[in-house]
């Protein structure tokens, strides 16, 4: 007979997430753009909202019940009457200028300037389509030709025409096309720079014996031929790429030296302001009667309530891990990256007595500004290497730090391995094997020892071409 196994019932007690807690939650992980528009619609869903402008202090400020003394009029209407003269103070001069045209609009002009036949127009339109955002045509011509039901020959023929347009190099189908683009613009696409530019990854190898023999040139050549390739541009269409512009990183914390150590401060761009426009709900609840009326007037004023302390326990919170950050991290702000410390999101939590979860979320896209520098809060965030002594820590920042500078410093006919890096960083105290020393090298892009002896080599054997070129051209 089969035994089941028994069945017991418990009763446990967790807190139950209202939706308001949930959204508190995810107001401390939003970066400052993605806050800034959660509040302007919060502003326009809600009409017991108003955000605090400058010139707030002047029509009232606001009073105890949160209100604001002239706040928004009743039936929504905007702060700028109609013919009253002022300004509208959320009207943006620079937004009404026109935009600079990004590459797609670049291209479509020069398709209409450059291309007469009303079907090679269509077909380079389509080609435009398979641009990505450095100029490179990354479509199949093939598929292209039969989905517009011509021949590939006609494809290539006006895919050959759009390269001509500007930014010289688009519409390359790789980096060697687009460099010979390039060149061949300036005539300098000889047989040696061809047959270099067949051969890119012997370059990116600098394997530059291979390379003269292949190429038929002498030390001299082939320094002249990298150092154009170096002046050329490997990504035409950056410059025009349309999409989303470049968002500036804007602090949400600033670190002033004080007399007595460092002043932490949130910056106005972390505090996006809201008020309850108090006497519009109790306009409101004066003229409306009962029922989903009323119930909505008292639904909006409990979530502006809710968004007004949500935002404060916000600003409050980043400000006290903030702080945390910098009592922690005192050395570094003092004295450099070499002495920034090993720290941890407990380390945090357990200072400031909170969840190592809500600083986890505090800590997700917020800027803070220092002395040295502007630096995501995660970067104050680093796992400790042990010491010889097996007292201090050193953190993974500080020893990467340590590395590039040592690599920098090398000579050419010293050029370090790294089990050379190790023995050096060990004779300063900081227990790091081989492997570790190779993972941070390679995520610094510095090539390996081999191929940093040649890059040296080839640039001391070109500062003496050039340095005699000088004597040459004195006398």
């Amino acid at each position: 007979m089969t035994q089941m196994p028994p069945l017991h019932l418990r009763h446990s007690h967790s807190p139950a997430l209202t939706p308001q807690m949930l959204m508190s939650i995810r107001l401390l992980q939003l970066a400052q753009a993605e806050l800034e528009r959660f509040v302007n619609d919060e502003v326009e869903r809600n009409p017991l909202l108003d955000r605090a402008g400058p010139e707030s202090g002047a029509e009232g400020g606001r009073s105890d019940d949160g209100s604001r003394g002239a706040g928004r009029p009743p039936g929504g209407l905007s702060r700028m009457s109609a013919g009253s003269g002022r300004a509208n103070p959320d009207f943006d001069l620079l937004s009404a200028l026109p935009e600079k045209p990004g590459l797609r609009q670049r291209v479509e002009e020069q398709i209409g300037l450059e291309l007469s036949d009303p079907l090679d127009r269509l077909i380079a339109v389509v080609l435009a389509d398979a641009l990505d955002e450095a100029g490179y045509f990354r479509g199949d011509m093939e598929a292209i030709a039969g989905r517009l039901g011509v021949a590939t020959a006609q494809i290539a023929r006006v895919l050959a025409a759009c390269q001509q347009f500007a930014p010289t190099g688009i519409f390359a189908r790789n980096l060697s096309e687009c460099l010979a683009l390039q060149l061949r613009e300036r005539d300098r696409l000889d047989p040696a720079m061809a047959a270099l530019l067949a051969h890119l990854d012997l370059v990116a190898r600098r394997d530059f014996a291979c390379l003269k023999r292949i190429c038929k040139v002498d030390d001299e050549d082939l320094c002249d031929m990298l150092a154009e390739i170096r002046s050329l541009d490997p990504r035409p269409g950056s410059a025009l790429a349309a999409g989303e512009p470049v968002q500036q990183v804007v602090p949400d914390v600033e670190v002033l030296p004080a007399r007595d150590g460092w002043r932490v401060e949130l910056t106005e761009a972390a505090l996006p302001r809201v008020l309850i426009n108090g006497s519009y709900a109790a306009q409101l609840r004066r003229s409306v009667g009962g029922g989903a009326d009323r119930d909505f007037i008292t639904t909006c004023l409990r979530n502006a309530n809710w968004l007004v302390r949500s935002l404060d326990q916000r600003a409050h919170t980043i400000l006290k891990v903030a702080t945390e950050i910098v009592r922690q991290q005192d050395d570094f702000l003092t004295r450099g990256v070499r002495h920034l410390k090993p720290l941890t999101l407990k380390m945090v939590a357990d200072g400031i007595g909170i969840n190592e979860s809500t600083v986890s979320r505090v800590t997700a896209n917020k800027f803070m500004r220092t002395p040295r520098g502007v630096f995501e809060l995660k970067y104050f965030f680093t796992v400790a290497l042990g010491s010889l002594d097996g007292q201090q820590a050193h953190s993974a920042k500080s020893v990467l730090d340590q590395i590039r500078q040592i690599i920098d410093e090398e000579k050419p006919e010293n050029v370090l391995s790294d089990d050379a890096i190790v023995r050096m960083l060990q004779a300063t105290g900081i227990v790091i094997a081989r492997r570790t020393v190779t993972k941070y090298r390679e995520a610094m892009r510095i090539a390996p020892s081999g191929q940093r002896r040649r890059e040296k080599r080839m640039a001391e054997q070109e500062a003496r071409l050039r340095a005699g070129r000088s004597v040459l051209e004195g006398a």
